[in-house]
C-alpha cells in the first residue's frame, strides 16, 4: 500500500503522537473525568477504571511509536504504523457511533472526538494513497 512517504506523513505521525499522548496520560491520571467528558458517564466500577487506564497506557504506547517513527518515513515501521492508525481511527469512530446508537452515550467531547478521528483516519488514508502514487512514478 505504501511507497515513499511524504512530509505530510511526518506531520500526521507528529500530530497523532501529541494528541494520543495527551489522551493517554489523561486516562492514566484521571480516567473518570476523561470518560465522563467523552461518553457522558464515568466508569463507576474498579473494572471500568482499570480498563480506562489500560486504554490510556495503550494510547501512550501508540503515541511513542508514532513519535519515534516520524523521522523514519522510508522504514516499514512508519508505513505499518500509518496503516495501523488508519484502522484504529475508523474503529474508534465505529465503536463510538455504535455506542451512541445503541445506548445513547455521548458527552460534551463526543462529537468533536468522533470528527477528529474521522479527520485523522482520512489523513492516514491520504498519506497511504499519496505514497502509493509516488511509488508508481
Amino acid at each position: 500500500m505504501f511507497g515513499t512517504m511524504s512530509a505530510n506523513a511526518r506531520l500526521l505521525l507528529s500530530v497523532t503522537a501529541v494528541v494520543e499522548a495527551a489522551t493517554g496520560v489523561a486516562l492514566l491520571i484521571a480516567p473518570a473525568l476523561v470518560v465522563q467528558v467523552l461518553l457522558g458517564a464515568a466508569p463507576d466500577t474498579p473494572a471500568g477504571m482499570t480498563v480506562a487506564r489500560v486504554a490510556g497506557a495503550a494510547l501512550l504506547s501508540l503515541a511513542v511509536a508514532c513519535w519515534l517513527a516520524r523521522d523514519d518515513l522510508e522504514g516499514k515501521a512508519a508505513k505499518g504504523l500509518v496503516t495501523a492508525m488508519l484502522i484504529y481511527n475508523f474503529a474508534v469512530v465505529a465503536i463510538f457511533i455504535l455506542g451512541w446508537l445503541r445506548h445513547g452515550i455521548a458527552g460534551v467531547a463526543f462529537w468533536p472526538v468522533v470528527a477528529a478521528h474521522i479527520a485523522l483516519g482520512v489523513w492516514c488514508a491520504m498519506c497511504g494513497l499519496a505514497s502509493t502514487h509516488i511509488a508508481d512514478r
